[in-house]
């Protein structure tokens, strides 16, 4: 007669739960520039203890890298400061028919990726709600840059002079959001139209742009002082984007010490 195999029930169980805890350490040795062969050799001989302190670390590893990422990318972003979602009051907010506030919150937009276009009055919201969103996709990895367009114009016409303009729209290229606030706020000249149309055409179908706005469509070509310019942009915001109005008094105003 065989001989009859002394392998207990719960013996076998063990070793399947610890082969199953190898292949999730080797997995998680994916993300990690480790040699995973030495690893794998090392995972043959290990304790069910060793291997729950392997396990530990590369999960710490991976959890302190990505915050390390996530404040990078807040800090790269250059927000002038720090609104978030929660909290913030959307009375105000106009979605259009075809569009819900979720798909906002959400940042499914990035994946098209469309545009946000923010119109209304000055006070209504429209930086906080842009930052906010800027914000919460830095948080999940986004690479994000904030700037006012006066700001961005000028950082473009300063980079001109300096022999660093393909350097400046190489890095704002890498960002997958930008944020252009204010738009219409400050009269753009015929050179810094032509860069802002630069920095629009670079991201049309590569980057999503979120715009903050008190000028509707119609007046844009007084912003830029250039009609066709002016079309050129609006066409291809509205190709891919979506308008979400703003309206009622400015917060500022309502809250103001001065009355």
């Amino acid at each position: 007669m065989g001989r009859r195999s002394t392998v207990r029930p719960d013996a076998t169980r063990r070793r399947a739960s610890t082969n199953r805890r190898m292949d999730g350490i080797m997995e998680l040795a994916r993300q990690l520039p480790l040699t995973r062969q030495v690893l794998a050799d090392q995972l043959e001989t290990a304790t069910p203890a060793r291997m729950e302190f392997v396990d530990r670390w590369m999960n710490a590893e991976i959890e302190s890298r990505e915050a390390s990422k996530r404040a990078r990318l807040l800090r790269q972003a250059g927000f002038p400061a720090a609104k978030e979602l929660d909290g913030y009051d959307w009375e105000n907010v106009r979605m259009p028919a075809d569009w819900r506030r979720s798909g906002l919150e959400s940042l499914g937009f990035l994946d098209g990726p469309e545009d946000v276009v923010m119109f209304g009055p000055p006070g209504t919201g429209k930086t906080h709600l842009a930052i906010a969103l800027g914000r919460e996709a830095c948080r999940r990895g986004v690479a994000v840059r904030f700037f006012t367009a006066a700001g961005l114009v000028m950082r473009l016409l300063r980079a001109g002079a300096e022999g660093k303009l393909d350097k400046e729209l190489q890095a704002i290229g890498k960002a997958r959001l930008l944020v252009i606030d204010e738009l219409g706020y400050v009269p753009i000249d015929e050179e810094g139209s032509g860069l802002l149309f630069q920095v629009v055409t670079n991201a049309y179908e590569a980057q999503s742009i979120i715009y903050t706005t008190n000028i509707e469509f119609s007046g844009w070509g007084r912003v830029f002082g250039d009609p066709n310019m002016a079309a050129a942009i609006i066409d291809r915001t509205v190709h891919h984007g979506r308008m979400i109005r703003f309206e009622g008094e400015s917060y500022r105003r309502t809250h103001a010490l001065m009355q």
